[in-house]
Parts: C-alpha cells; structure tokens; sequence
C-alpha cells in the first residue's frame, strides 16, 4: 500500500454534504474555531454562510497549484469522519484511492492490516 499522495478524491467525494461532525466537534469549532463554525448549519458541515445552502466542495480543500495534489487548510481540526478514512479496502477500492495497489487487491486481508498501521495515528 502507498502512501497517501493528497490526491483529494476523498475530499472531493465525501465533502458535498456526505460528512458529518460529532456535536464535541461542532462545538470545539463554534468556541476556538470560528472560521470553521461559520460553515455549519443546523448540525451540518460545508454549508454556504451565505445562502445556507449545502456547499458542492469543503471550502477549506485547496488545490496545489499546477498539480493535481490537494491540501487541507483545517488539518488539524478537520472532522473526525476525514480523519478516519480511509477506513476499509473495499471502501478505497469503490473510491479508486490511490493508495491501492495491485497486490492490495490479491490479499485484502493483508492490505487491511497495512491499512490500519498506517492509519492508527488518525482513529481513536
């Protein structure tokens, strides 16, 4: 498995409306976060502060310039659901993460072991 390459196909996937926060997060953001807060309504993240309405990209995912690589501005405090994906083969598989490789494919039992050291510093 490689590493993650900041290819943004999960950002770009999950972000228009199919992540959420935890309540401890919502809150974390509306008391030291604000800048985050703002795009929060009614206990849903990315939505526009202006319209209200459910934004089509996380507004804090950045495109590197002349790459096709991504960034995230609020790494740090990004939501718990960024935090823990990739979580399982079969959901980087249906996502096409680039993180795959062939032999991943061969053994998913194997993969899914190297999956969960990578991503142990990210899940709880």
């Amino acid at each position: 498995m490689k590493d993650c390459n900041s290819c943004g196909k999960c950002c770009i996937k999950y972000s228009n409306g199919d992540l959420s926060a935890e309540r401890s997060e919502i809150d974390y953001w509306e008391n030291h976060r604000p800048d985050i807060y703002r795009y929060v309504r009614n206990g849903k993240i990315w939505m526009d502060p202006v319209s209200g309405g459910q934004l089509n990209l996380c507004p804090f995912l950045k495109k590197e310039k002349n790459q096709n690589r991504y960034t995230c501005d609020i790494y740090y405090d990004r939501p718990d659901d960024c935090k823990y994906y990739p979580s399982n083969i079969a959901e980087m598989v249906g996502d096409e993460c680039e993180m795959i490789e062939k032999k991943d494919l061969a053994d998913s039992t194997k993969a899914q072991k190297a999956l969960d050291i990578i991503m142990c510093d990210s899940r709880s």
